[in-house]
């Protein structure tokens, strides 16, 4: 093997992931791994530094990804007069932004949406736009700061100021539910919450959620998240979540990067503290991010659109599930009633292989495609190096499902602050 596919072959995955994060169709991104590929293997001899071999590859991706984005551009079109979904949708680092956007400029008149778009996505300054639209620059001023008003007023989702309380006060207890099953078909739902964490990556997001063992019912630590900033890790755009985690005394923060887009709610990577107080970045081309924020093939994160698709099915006595390290599908549709609310719900399961062993977590998700309550099962010989008991024998009372002929036992409980 010579020097250049050694390096190649441990690169790899790495390139496999950054293509793949800003390149949503596939079988493009497929395409421009292989033009990577081969334009690296033609300038390799030109490379002086190889411990920079890494770098460099990346650098070759982006310009490739770039350059299919521009052609993308070409291909729509775009007119000042009309700014159509996937131009936004679609930008210079792929996909990012659900069509909210585009439905609150569907609101402003065209002056406006012309303005807009030719300021934040043509990033024209107020001189060249004076200039391609032929109009003095203090009209151009007062359009844009007008533009800007109206878009705010329209736009659904507000940023808080800093030091704002946003955070509701969580109950100690965890109130007592009853799930019914539902006769009706399960509905399609649209979920954008981040896997484990029921933030929505977007800003002027926040939540805050309780955990809550069983079967004691109280509560053990809450967590307060909020979307923080816009970030950009590797060239892809994404949002900065702070992560608060309270348990008595002890307040831990923590941060997560995270994408929404169209398709898919995904991590970005984090960073954690040590005992010594160093930070640790892991971002997606980390050798170790799969084993922190990894979900899905190739790190596709979770589907925003979601419904039934057979992939796991119910029993009488619990699920069939294909043996697969990640899988997640829609099971059934229920009734949770809480506090003297009902709640009409669709079953999203998780399951999950681990080092560690199966587990399996229920959303009960609303039509705003919102966890009403998430619960964790674990296989009975989850962890058992760590614990050393079996879950049947350390919980003995609490409620088991049976998945593919194995037990699995309910641990613990979540609930947001969006039900308080």
């Amino acid at each position: 093997m010579s020097e250049f596919e050694k390096l190649l072959q441990e690169n790899l995955v790495p390139l496999q992931r950054y293509v793949k994060y800003k390149i949503n169709n596939k079988h493009d991104a497929e395409d421009i791994i292989q033009e990577v590929c081969l334009t690296a293997t033609m300038k390799f001899p030109s490379l002086k530094n190889l411990s920079s071999f890494k770098a460099w590859l990346i650098g070759i991706a982006n310009h490739k990804c770039n350059d299919y984005y521009r052609q993308k551009a070409k291909d729509l079109n775009i007119s000042l007069e009309s700014l159509s979904e996937s131009a936004l949708s679609t930008g210079r680092l792929g996909v990012t932004e659900r069509s909210v956007v585009q439905d609150t400029l569907d609101m402003l008149g065209d002056k406006e949406k012309q303005i807009l778009y030719l300021y934040f996505f043509k990033n024209l300054s107020q001189v060249d736009i004076s200039y391609q639209l032929s109009i003095p620059i203090g009209t151009v001023k007062s359009r844009l700061h007008y533009a800007k008003e109206k878009f705010k007023e329209h736009y659904p989702y507000k940023e808080t100021s800093k030091g704002e309380t946003i955070m509701k006060e969580l109950p100690v207890y965890l109130p007592y539910y009853k799930i019914e099953k539902s006769a009706l078909a399960p509905f399609p739902v649209i979920h954008e919450e981040l896997p484990g964490m029921f933030v929505i990556p977007r800003m002027g997001e926040n939540i805050s959620f309780g955990m809550y063992d069983m079967p004691s019912r109280k509560q053990n630590g809450a967590y307060e998240l909020k979307v923080e900033r816009k970030v950009v890790l590797h060239g892809i755009e994404g949002v900065c979540i702070q992560k608060n985690y309270k348990e008595a005394s002890i307040i831990e923060e923590t941060t997560v990067f995270a994408q929404l887009t169209d398709t898919n709610c995904k991590y970005l990577g984090g960073i954690s503290t040590d005992k010594s107080g160093s930070q640790r970045f892991t971002t997606f081309l980390d050798a170790d991010f799969e084993d922190y924020y990894g979900i899905g093939e190739n790190n596709c994160g979770f589907p925003t659109h979601r419904e039934p698709e057979g992939r796991i099915i119910p029993t009488d006595e619990g699920l069939i599930i294909p043996v697969e390290n990640d899988i997640s599908d829609v099971v059934g549709r229920f009734k949770i009633t809480m506090n003297n609310i009902v709640y009409d719900t669709v079953r999203l399961i998780d399951f999950e292989n681990s080092n560690q062993g199966g587990m399996l977590c229920e959303y009960y998700l609303d039509k705003n495609g919102r966890t009403v309550l998430w619960r964790r099962f674990n296989k009975n010989d989850w962890a058992n190096q760590r614990y050393g008991k079996l879950w049947t024998e350390m919980l003995p009372g609490n409620e088991r499902i049976i998945i593919n002929n194995e037990i699995y036992v309910h641990w613990y409980d979540c609930i947001t602050d969006y039900i308080i």
